[in-house]
């Protein structure tokens, strides 16, 4: 899951994209709070890949993973500083090295006892070193709430080891929005609400098909025939 800025009539507004390996719903909201992800996400108990916006807090950390490419960039910040900083962005950065090693000898090898067993190693090491910065000591003043901050979403940061399917990157939802977001800086967004739901409902087609490798042209022309002749609009199951 992943959001990013679109623009009504100039306002601000805010596109929301839920992705799976084959299907893409767009949605766009007024802004970026939480209460549109409870909405879009409704009832649903799957597990959510994201980055660390607060607006997935209210999801129980055991649904979601934390997205490790979002982690590294900000390990690589903290790298870049210094003292406690530094220490722990050094760390993270070599613990993400570790865990996107082991996680394509797993995409190569399918050894999730393997993945699991390197997983334990990293958790062990890097929960050493969180506790370490969460203290009340003026050393670690800069990195305390970083590192607690981790600590709080613990469990997040390793659902992909236990749960298969489940990546430990959001990758997958920053690419899939690119068309959406390519069209918003063409189109400039949209002019009216009901121009806004018509392009969320084409761009979830657009994307959904591109997964899928359909065409999204042949889908349409079903879709116009089904509802001239009173059928069934055709899914994209």
């Amino acid at each position: 899951m992943d959001e990013t800025g679109w623009r009504l009539q100039g306002g601000q507004r805010a596109l929301w994209g839920m992705f799976t390996q084959r299907h893409a719903i767009l949605e766009i909201t007024a802004s970026r709070h939480d209460d549109h992800a409870r909405e879009l996400l409704g009832p649903s108990t799957a597990i959510v890949t994201s980055d660390r916006w607060w607006v997935y807090n209210h999801l129980p950390v055991k649904r979601r993973q934390i997205c490790w490419s979002h982690l590294q960039r900000d390990f690589a910040f903290l790298a870049e500083g210094r003292g406690s900083d530094k220490h722990l962005g050094e760390h993270g950065l070599a613990v993400c090295e570790e865990l996107f090693w082991a996680w394509e000898i797993d995409q190569h090898t399918g050894d999730r006892r393997e993945l699991q067993r390197r997983v334990r190693l990293l958790q062990r090491d890097f929960k050493a070193v969180l506790r370490q910065h969460s203290i009340k000591h003026a050393r670690y003043r800069e990195s305390r709430r970083f590192a607690r901050a981790l600590l709080k979403i613990w469990p997040a940061l390793w659902t992909f080891a236990k749960t298969p399917a489940v990546q430990p990157t959001n990758n997958h939802a920053e690419r899939c929005p690119r068309g959406a977001v390519i069209y918003r800086k063409l189109s400039l967004g949209s002019q009216s609400q009901a121009g806004e739901k018509r392009i969320a409902r084409l761009l979830s087609a657009h994307t959904t098909c591109r997964l899928q490798r359909r065409s999204l042209h042949a889908y349409l022309i079903d879709v116009l025939a089904a509802r001239n002749t009173g059928r069934p609009v055709p899914p994209l199951a």
